[in-house]
């Protein structure tokens, strides 16, 4: 946490996720008490939308979503990016190998 702020254990929060969860104390304290993991999850989920308008939902789910108790986003698969454990076969097939093959289409 060279900066103050609680990160996951692969991605590091953007500085709008950042503010975000900063601009109110109760979330922040909720924010600052998921586990490593957890965190890194809302993070990844964050960092995956491809466009503006979706990171910024998201961001707002996440805000939402701390609020309501959740410590993982709500539909997500998990963050295919962690190195301590293997993706299971479903992220594996439906996330990393449809990654792959669009990144092959013209």
């Amino acid at each position: 946490m060279p900066d103050g702020f609680p990160q996951g254990t692969v991605h590091q929060a953007a500085a709008d996720l950042q503010n975000a969860l900063k601009a109110d104390d109760e979330i922040f304290d909720l924010w600052r008490n998921l586990t490593p993991l957890g965190r890194n999850e809302f993070i990844c989920w964050v960092d995956d939308a491809k466009q503006p308008a979706t990171r910024q939902r998201r961001i707002r789910r996440t805000v939402e979503e701390l609020r309501e108790g959740k410590r993982r986003p709500c539909c997500w698969a998990g963050c295919i990016h962690r190195t301590d454990k293997a993706p299971s076969r479903w992220q594996k097939a439906v996330l990393i190998d449809q990654k792959t093959k669009g990144a092959s289409k013209p």
